[in-house]
């Protein structure tokens, strides 16, 4: 029976992956599947330690984030066997994704992350992904890790309208200005 409830769980997990063009962190994965009270984070986690052992998906670390997503044998293996998730917990996944879709793929494509150099200073690393190009990467170095935090926070919240800045300002003929 347990070895059953822990085969929906990577089965669903594979279904959640299976139906974005984007990775979703273990956040995002854990976060539907308690919020459904679907099992508990250990059995989650568990879960998703055997899918990477048996390479039906792959983690990526970014930042401080891990960010998993299906691979063509846990494709494979999911067409084998997705009769097995219910039609109420499909239903339930596509409800998700179609609230959440653009909220999930921020979140995962827009980056940022700080650390400390030799001299004392912060280097924060920014950057908007779309697919697995990055649109825009920018390194700003900062006296504080404070400043560093910051900027790191707000990226979030700004990097589309820096975006647009910086391609606007770089795309204006020089007689423009």
């Amino acid at each position: 029976m347990q070895s059953d409830a822990f085969t929906l769980y990577k089965l669903i997990i594979l279904f959640l992956l299976d139906k974005v063009d984007f990775p979703l962190t273990n956040a995002q994965i854990s976060n539907f599947i308690l919020e459904k009270d679907y099992t508990n984070y250990f059995n989650i986690q568990q879960s998703i330690a055997e899918l990477i052992e048996t390479d039906f998906i792959t983690m990526e670390s970014v930042g401080h984030s891990s960010h998993y997503r299906i691979t063509d044998s846990g494709r494979e293996t999911l067409s084998f066997f997705e009769y097995m998730i219910s039609p109420a917990i499909q239903a339930d996944i596509h409800e998700y994704l179609r609230k959440n879709r653009y909220s999930l793929r921020d979140e995962v494509s827009t980056l940022s992350e700080y650390f400390e150099t030799k001299k004392g200073e912060y280097i924060v690393n920014l950057k908007v992904m779309e697919k697995d190009a990055s649109i825009i990467e920018v390194n700003i170095t900062v006296p504080t890790e404070e400043d560093a935090s910051r900027i790191s926070h707000n990226w979030r919240n700004k990097s589309q309208q820096v975006y647009a800045y910086v391609l606007s300002s770089l795309l204006k003929e020089e007689d423009e200005e």
